[in-house]
């Protein structure tokens, strides 16, 4: 009995982090039903939340160990749709109903799922210290969270000029082009109360999320526009001081430590064959 009751357990702990990444896709389905029914401003809180349960899968397969290929291949599915397809028909049901003008909203969807297949290929379904491009899930959001933004009195009032089609045009195709750029953009750190420095996250941190509940119209478009904008400055700025960074940005510490293992030369004088090491799949812990 206890072995059965293991089992089981252990087959409820392999499927938790699908179950998250199906209710990303159930949250991306709805956000085209509801777009497509004229309530914009709830299918794009429905793309916030589909971004929400893409991080919890991950997290939550790394705390568990129960990241799969399969998981993360599901998630690339996922994604595909709930940051890409969705969001590209909420700009198209708001802003580029007419004529030819969807195809703008398709420039979105294009980028987003040849960046999803290449990140599997670049970085292994696995981003450390840096993604490489705009991440889809922030560029879906970003496009998704403008229109609740349009709305507010400030935008109203001292913004209107933003919301013409040329404006919303360009800003589409630039989300589509950072996304498949090489610029590096930063992971969400770990919280970590242990130096200054973590603390300090952790602060902001949790100011964004007090922000994110209380004003989400007033928060989520500026700070996502702020984060997009922080990975092309960055790099625009070390480009002109033409300086390189120390090391790769898309490797971790570990994987530093692991390229910086001192070379044992005595054991190439052994006669003893041994079997090559196959490596880890850097997938495993995404779903």
């Amino acid at each position: 009995m206890i072995l059965k009751r293991d089992s089981g357990l252990q087959r409820g702990i392999l499927i938790l982090p699908s179950a998250f990444t199906l209710a990303n896709l159930f949250f991306g389905l709805y956000a085209i039903v509801l777009a497509d029914r004229g309530n914009a401003i709830l299918a794009a809180w429905l793309i916030v939340f589909a971004a929400i349960t893409d991080n919890l899968d991950g997290r939550i397969a790394r705390f568990t160990r129960t990241g799969s290929r399969f998981g993360a291949e599901l998630d690339s599915l996922v994604d595909a749709i709930s940051f890409g397809v969705a969001p590209a028909y909420l700009m198209y049901a708001v802003f580029f109903s007419e004529g030819w003008g969807w195809l703008v909203p398709f420039t979105h969807v294009a980028a987003v799922v040849i960046r999803l297949a290449r990140f599997n290929i670049e970085q292994g379904g696995k981003a450390h210290k840096h993604f490489l491009g705009l991440p889809s899930p922030s560029g879906g959001m970003l496009l998704a969270t403008f229109y609740p933004f349009s709305q507010t009195p400030f935008f109203q009032t001292y913004l209107q000029g933003w919301a013409s089609p040329e404006v919303l045009a360009t800003m589409v195709v630039m989300v589509s082009v950072l996304m498949l750029s090489h610029v590096p953009y930063a992971v969400v750190p770990r919280i970590n109360l242990r130096s200054w420095t973590g603390a300090l996250s952790a602060a902001l941190m949790a100011a964004g999320v007090a922000l994110a509940i209380t004003v989400p119209r007033y928060y989520f478009f500026p700070a996502l526009a702020a984060y997009t904008l922080s990975g092309l400055l960055r790099s625009f700025v070390l480009g002109l001081l033409d300086r390189l960074p120390d090391r790769d940005p898309l490797l971790d510490q570990e994987s530093v430590a692991e390229a910086q293992r001192p070379v044992d030369y005595e054991s190439y004088g052994s006669s003893r064959r041994t079997e090559p090491t196959r490596p880890a799949d850097s997938v495993e812990d995404l779903s």
